[in-house]
């Protein structure tokens, strides 16, 4: 008999009620939103019998629908998930582990949906509407949200998640899930330090930030660094004198826009020792390869490609968007400005590995030149997960950064090893 109570009653209902009794008030505090479903919880407890945990349940996901974003607040929530996908009200998707499924809860109404896209875009002081109907953003835990309005996406409201760890990981962290062995991260450290210029390549989803951020772990703590990205996404924490810029998007108006070309160019009147660049996907390219030909070494980006010499194919395409300059010049300034090209992937088995370690040591016949120093070698698979590991394949030829930081002899016992 207790049983069937308790399905009687359900979380609508109990919303419905809790609403109504929140109309009779004006401004609420959270405290004053709990109080009032604790009051509701209490009396219909004493029509029908609710488990506790279906009342911790209820008193949750109800402040959630109130005062949060719903569903959106719980799948936050959950570690397990990196990744939420909502293709409409009802049809929601989430990557766990690697692995999409597709879960039983929705939002109540299409309308509940864009006033949870609202409260985002209000809360990350940016406009989605019908005369912009894209957005992208931050959430204040780190997530990045992808937003497509309805007029657009055709089966609802499309919005797309992509969920950082609250810590970033760690070096030591990658090392553990396989991503880098320790002495080729030891090698790349040892670059860092010494003011390469790093380039990181992957594909989306490769974690090509994550390793941006353990690579920043290297960085001298007594230098200047400048971070530029397009949504603030970076967690470097080892930094004292730190400067994040965020680009801005055209106001209402269609006005006062920042873009990262300019926090690229005002950045090099900030005094950096390095300029660290989240993504490069347009025009953005040409103002890097300047900063990081004028004296800023050590300067870090990221991109999507294919691989190594797809990173330098689509680079040489992001600059000639912004500057008709012949191509042999573009390969020019390309060769001058990289040192390193580090590019990830994920495997069949969803795991997230350094699969290329290049060096870029200039142009030979009108073409730049890359000396391949690492490449993941696969070797066997037990329970579903790749073994292998990154096969050195040739020594770093270009030393002279190495020398001038004092670290060629760690470099060269590196090497012995």
């Amino acid at each position: 008999m207790e049983e069937t109570k308790s399905k009687a009653f359900d979380r609508e209902t109990l919303k419905t009620k809790v609403m109504q009794e929140l109309e009779l008030s004006g401004h609420l505090e959270d405290e004053d939103v709990n109080a009032a479903i604790d009051r509701c919880i209490l009396r219909e407890s004493d029509r029908y019998y609710i488990p506790l945990k279906d009342k911790l349940r209820f008193k949750k996901e109800i402040f959630h629908a109130i005062r949060k974003l719903d569903i959106l607040t719980e799948l936050l929530e959950e570690e397990n998930i990196t990744e939420i996908m909502i293709n409409g009200a009802g049809n929601i998707f989430v990557e766990e582990d690697g692995r999409l499924r597709k879960i039983r809860e929705q939002f109540e109404s299409r309308e509940k949906l864009y006033s949870v896209i609202q409260q985002i875009a209000a809360d990350a002081n940016r406009i989605v509407n019908e005369t912009r109907p894209i957005m992208d953003c931050v959430l204040p835990d780190g997530s990045r949200v992808n937003i497509v309005l309805g007029m657009i996406a055709k089966n609802g409201p499309a919005v797309t998640v992509r969920k950082f760890p609250k810590e970033a990981l760690s070096m030591k962290r990658l090392i553990e899930m396989e991503t880098i062995d320790k002495d080729t991260a030891d090698f790349l450290g040892t670059l860092v330090k010494a003011g390469y210029n790093l380039f990181i390549s992957g594909g989306t989803g490769a974690g090509k930030t994550t390793f941006l951020n353990a690579l920043a772990e290297y960085i001298p703590e007594d230098e200047r660094v400048i971070t530029i990205e397009d949504s603030a996404e970076l967690q470097i924490r080892n930094i004292p004198n730190l400067v994040r810029l965020e680009a801005r998007n055209v106001n209402v108006e269609g006005n006062n826009q920042i873009t990262i070309r300019d926090l690229i160019k005002t950045s090099l009147r900030m005094r950096p020792d390095r300029v660290i660049i989240g993504e490069i996907r347009d025009e953005a390219a040409i103002d890097m390869l300047t900063a990081m030909n004028t004296g800023h070494d050590g300067s870090i980006s990221t991109g999507h490609a294919n691989s190594a010499r797809d990173m330098l194919f689509r680079m040489e395409t992001m600059v000639l968007m912004g500057l008709p300059i012949p191509l042999p010049a573009v390969r020019q300034q390309i060769a001058s400005a990289l040192d390193i090209i580090v590019h990830l992937g994920r495997l069949r088995d969803k795991s997230r590995r350094v699969l290329q370690i290049s060096e870029v040591i200039g142009m030979d016949q009108g073409e730049i030149k890359l000396n391949p120093l690492y490449e993941f070698k696969e070797e066997a698979e037990y329970n579903g997960r790749i073994k292998g590991r990154l096969e050195r394949l040739n020594h770093l030829t270009q030393v002279e950064k190495l020398a001038s930081a004092g670290l060629l002899e760690v470099y060269k016992e590196e090497k012995k090893e």
